[in-house]
């Protein structure tokens, strides 16, 4: 059995992380021994700022009814009396020029509408994980995408951006993915200026995990070594 604890403390050790992992598990079933959320949320994304702060909780399709765009993302039907909210913000989106109708559908969703969500820290899941989720600065993001490579979980999808809540179907379906977020999604969550998200497929993290010691190791090693031919080859 997986120890979420332990990897969550080789992660953020390796990565210098400054925020927790968020472990997101979508279900068939509601949940039993899990709190479920109560209150409101402007969007999917909040849920991801609520665990990496320490919460640990699920979420049921109607908690996603605020985001018209996450809601799509992640296949949740709207009630008749709220898929207006839909087109009215994809027709907003529309005349911003911020998205083009024709790239909707590219968009990854979910295969199917999940029955609850569940959202924790990655040390104090008890469900396991079926994406985590790394929000990182550029460093631990090129670690992470090198421990990913080697582990065999990566992807071949390019650099994803918005909306952010689209790398989670995208990395149960196709591997880790790295995402630029979106500036809802960094309204929401309080992402730093600096930071960007890795997005891993939880079938994959414990074999990203155990490259974490080589890959680690190695760029330590390959750091001294190109500070040295720096010192000694540098002119200017």
């Amino acid at each position: 059995m997986t120890n979420w604890k332990e990897l969550e403390k080789q992660f953020t050790a390796r990565l210098a992380l400054d925020r927790r992992p968020v472990a997101v598990t979508f279900l068939d079933r509601v949940p039993s021994g899990i709190a479920k959320f109560s209150g409101t949320e402007p969007a999917g994304c909040s849920y991801w700022r609520l665990a990496a702060a320490g919460r640990a909780f699920y979420t049921v399709p109607a908690d996603h009814f605020n985001c018209a765009v996450g809601a799509y993302t992640h296949n949740i039907q709207l009630p008749p009396d709220r898929v207006q909210e839909t087109e009215t913000t994809l027709g907003m989106m529309f005349n911003l020029g911020y998205v083009r109708p024709e790239e909707v559908p590219g968009i990854p969703q979910l295969a199917k509408e999940p029955a609850a969500v569940v959202f924790a820290p990655l040390g104090d899941a008890t469900v396991a994980p079926s994406v985590v989720i790394f929000s990182c600065k550029a460093p631990a993001a090129m670690l992470l995408n090198e421990l990913s490579i080697r582990a065999g979980a990566s992807s071949a999808m390019p650099l994803l951006g918005r909306p952010s809540c689209m790398a989670l179907p995208a990395a149960l379906a196709s591997g880790t993915v790295t995402t630029l977020g979106c500036i809802g999604n960094r309204v929401y969550t309080n992402l730093g200026p600096d930071e960007i998200y890795i997005v891993v497929p939880g079938a994959k993290i414990q074999g990203v995990s155990d490259a974490l010691g080589i890959i680690s190791t190695a760029n330590a090693t390959l750091e001294e070594f190109a500070r040295g031919r720096q010192a000694a080859l540098s002119t200017v």
